[in-house]
Formats: structure tokens, C-alpha cells, sequence
């Protein structure tokens, strides 16, 4: 089986990245496949993530604007396609052009879709109300339209599929890379996020959460890990709220099961999430996790009050009382991080591989 994935780039520390990382590896090691990945404007160069040194590389140069793009584009992927000779080519590009892949380059090949994201998101907020809101109007329709072209439209949990609703649609969720053989001791008074910082992401949110919980429970810690955007630089926020000596910034690192190891509670405050693998990782080492019910990760992961805190999108008081009610009950939060070091199992690696192996050989 040979595939192509086609990808912005591989070379940030975000979940994309990871997953597409843990997934090739295995192709290559497990099942023999062939695994050839098309980033765009060097993409490829300095990942992240360790790659599987089999992995045959590609890169495009994105250029021009909207339609001549679009044009540019097509032509180079068509280029590609015709020399690698895929038997899949998985899409895995949240961008409008990705929806537009089964029209850029006809069908010789079935042609997936890799749905790593809400069909709403937001990656920052409107500037201009009118015409933002319109664009993104028309990039919802876009996308609508382009769904359900792909020969097989793979999202994450149940509540992205009621979101999409198209009759290609299949539920693959990402796997887990690794599972403690205990759960962790929670005796450390640290709260830890793991996230790329962006908009959609919504770290802001959590420093203004911080600053609620931190007037009643100053002796916590608050650890951030995470690339620093220059254009959302969250170090002035969290001194102007007061809150600079308990909030540490980190740069994100490769061996996060010893960051999971070492902290009590896991927050996520994301204005949208596909399906949140930080907490999945989080919930496999035994941590309790807080999150916003978001469209539409959260929710399919963490029953609320069992194995973690699902709280109203939004509401930053009630996140902080659900944090005060962990710190200050320890009993508590072990029993959710006990919970939810079991409750992951479902996201076992080699049963979520077993599926995409299923899916590739259906639509040859």
C-alpha cells in the first residue's frame, strides 16, 4: 500500500503533527506501507516530531492569490500525484483548498479526508464583523460542499460526525502513543496546560481562569507549555493580571509523559478542539482534566464529575470552582484521575490502526 498525506507542514509541536508522526511510524513498521508526505513552502524541514527515516518527503511552493494559488497549487499536486502513483491519498489540511482536493486533481486515487477540527472554527477573532463574518460564511458553504466529495471523511468522535453529517463520514479516533503503567501521584500543586498558542487554542481564557483561582490558592503553580506566538504574547496578560509569579512558560517539549507525571490537574481552554489528544495523554497518565465544553472535543472524552470537569464554554468562574474544588480535595482528584486513567482504553494504538488498514483496503 502506497500513501500520500497531504499536509501545511510537520515542523510545529501541535497534535496534527504528533499523531501524523505515531500513525506513519506504524504504517511503515507494522503493515509495510509506503509513506510519502506533501508539506507546502518547506513544510518538511526541522520537525518537531521524530519521522520515520522511510518517509519519502515532498514540498510545494504556495504562491499568488486566492484563485491563482488555488491554480498554482493544483498544478504541483497534480505533478506529485502523478509521480508518486498513491493507492490513498489522505487529506489532512483544515484549510479551504483542502476541501478542494477531490476537485483540484479528479479521483484516479480514492482521496480521504483527515478532520481534525470543528466545521465552525475561528482561527482568530473578526476583525471587520461584516465582511469576517461573511468569509467565514462562505468558508463553512466551502467546506459543506467539499466534504462530501472525498471518497471517506474520517472525524475523531460521534459529535464531529452529528456535526458534518454527511454520509461518507466514518469515526476514526487519533490513538494514544502511551499509556502509564500507574497513575500519577497528583501530590504536586501544579496545574499543567500543553497547546500551541493561538486564538482557537484560547490560552488567554485560561490566564483570566488563573486569575480567579489564584487569589484564593496562591501556594499552586500554573505551567504552560507551548511555542509563544509574538502575536498573542501571554507573559504582559499574566503580569498585567497580576498572576506573573505563579505562571510559568515553557517552550513545548518531546517527553511529555514526564511532564504528566509531575503535575495534578490538566486544563484545556480551548474555543475549539476535533478531539483534544492532550487529554487523552493527560487522562492515559492518571491526571483529572477541566476543560470548556468547546465544539466538539472535549465533551466525547471526559464524562463530567467522573473523570474530570466538562464546564460551560465560557464561563471562567465555574472553570475556577472546579479547580478549587480539586486543589482542595485531594481524595477527589485522584478518584477522576484514577477514572480517567481507565476510561482511555478505547484509544488503544493498535486497534485504531487495525481501522485505518480496514478503511485503505475497503476503498481499493
Amino acid at each position: 500500500m502506497r500513501l500520500l498525506y497531504l499536509v501545511p507542514s510537520v515542523n510545529q509541536a501541535g497534535g496534527v503533527a504528533k499523531v501524523l508522526a505515531t500513525k506513519t511510524d506504524y504504517f511503515i513498521q507494522n503493515f509495510e506501507y509506503e509513506v510519502h508526505i506533501m508539506t507546502q513552502n518547506k513544510g518538511y524541514e526541522h520537525p518537531f516530531f521524530e519521522f520515520n527515516a522511510q518517509i519519502v518527503w515532498h514540498d510545494i511552493e504556495r504562491k499568488g492569490y486566492f484563485l491563482s494559488a488555488i491554480y498554482a497549487y493544483k498544478k504541483q499536486l497534480q505533478k506529485i500525484i502523478s509521480q508518486v502513483q498513491p493507492d490513498s491519498i489522505i487529506v489532512a489540511d483544515n484549510g479551504l483548498k483542502g476541501y478542494l482536493v477531490p476537485f483540484l486533481i479528479g479521483k484516479n486515487s480514492p482521496v480521504i479526508f483527515e478532520c481534525h477540527g470543528s466545521k465552525y472554527v475561528n482561527e482568530r477573532p473578526f476583525t471587520f464583523p461584516f465582511l469576517s463574518r461573511l468569509w467565514f460564511r462562505i468558508g463553512v458553504s466551502i467546506k459543506k460542499l467539499g466534504a462530501k466529495t472525498f471518497d471517506a471523511f474520517v472525524v475523531l468522535n460521534k459529535e464531529s460526525a452529528q456535526e458534518w453529517n454527511t454520509k461518507n463520514r466514518i469515526i476514526i479516533a487519533n490513538p494514544l502513543s502511551f499509556k502509564s503503567e500507574e497513575p500519577a501521584p497528583l501530590d504536586v500543586k501544579k496545574v499543567l496546560a500543553v497547546s500551541r498558542n493561538s486564538y482557537e487554542k484560547g490560552l488567554d481564557r485560561l490566564l483570566e481562569i488563573w486569575s480567579l483561582v489564584f487569589q484564593k490558592h496562591p501556594d499552586w503553580k500554573l505551567d504552560i507549555y507551548g511555542t509563544l506566538s509574538p502575536e498573542e504574547n501571554l507573559i504582559p496578560m499574566a503580569n498585567a493580571l497580576g498572576i506573573g509569579s505563579s505562571v510559568r512558560f515553557y517552550p513545548p517539549v518531546l517527553e511529555v509523559a514526564t511532564l504528566y507525571a509531575n503535575a495534578s490537574v490538566l486544563v484545556m481552554t480551548s474555543r475549539s478542539e476535533g478531539l483534544g489528544l492532550v487529554l487523552l495523554e493527560a487522562m492515559a497518565s492518571g491526571l483529572p482534566c477541566v476543560a470548556y465544553d468547546c465544539p466538539v472535543g472535549p465533551r466525547s472524552i471526559i464524562t463530567d464529575g467522573v473523570n474530570g470537569f466538562l464546564v460551560e464554554d465560557g464561563n471562567a468562574t465555574a472553570f475556577a470552582e472546579k479547580l478549587a474544588l480539586l486543589f482542595e480535595d485531594k481524595d477527589l482528584r485522584k478518584e477522576l484521575g484514577a477514572n480517567a486513567w481507565q476510561s482511555v482504553s478505547e484509544y488503544d494504538l493498535d486497534a485504531i490502526m487495525l481501522q485505518w488498514k480496514t478503511l485503505f483496503e475497503r476503498l481499493q
